[in-house]
């Protein structure tokens, strides 16, 4: 699964990156640089229970580089799949300090983050990245904020009085 990580960074403060500047197919031939991909299936439910804890993961380990590289779901999971960088390939086969961080965070990916069931993967396909890339720039897009009202607000529907012995409409007499 060797591939160029010309898209993946270092994670600041544990932020899920993807670098869009890269080319079409990710590669860019400065550097030759392994990959490894994890692929996480929450149930739909626990989703966000999975990123929190991933990005909590990522700030134990701020100096791997890894990515949300792919996103794709059916019935009852949501794929989330994480590329990292484990550096060159002339220092991981010399099992550099910077490929060993890398090896202890994809280790937390299996061990902290087991109940999501990581799996390796080979690389996300274009409608998974897409859907990734889709997704983090929802995230990161500024929210207006719209003000809801609150329980008890006068004219809302909790606002009548109820009295002792008013029969409910939905109890029978």
């Amino acid at each position: 699964m060797a591939r160029n990580a010309a898209s993946i960074r270092p994670a600041d403060a544990g932020d899920l990156l993807v670098d869009a500047s890269a080319d079409a197919d990710g590669r860019d031939g400065d550097t030759d640089s392994v990959v490894v991909y994890v692929q996480l299936r929450p149930r739909r439910p626990a989703v966000r229970k999975c990123l929190a804890a991933l990005v909590a993961l990522a700030a134990e380990h701020e100096s791997v580089g890894f990515a949300l590289a792919g996103l794709s779901k059916d019935d009852r999971i949501v794929r989330v799949t994480v590329g990292v960088d484990l550096g060159p390939r002339a220092e991981v086969a010399k099992f550099s300090a910077a490929a060993q961080a890398a090896y202890r965070f994809v280790d937390g990916l299996f061990t902290g983050l087991y109940d999501y069931m990581p799996v390796y993967v080979a690389e996300p396909c274009d409608a998974e990245r897409a859907a990734a890339v889709g997704v983090l720039t929802a995230v990161s897009a500024p929210r207006p904020f719209i003000p809801t009202p609150r329980r008890g607000d006068p004219g809302g529907p909790s606002a009548a009085p109820v009295r002792v012995g008013d029969r409910s409409p939905l109890v029978p007499a």
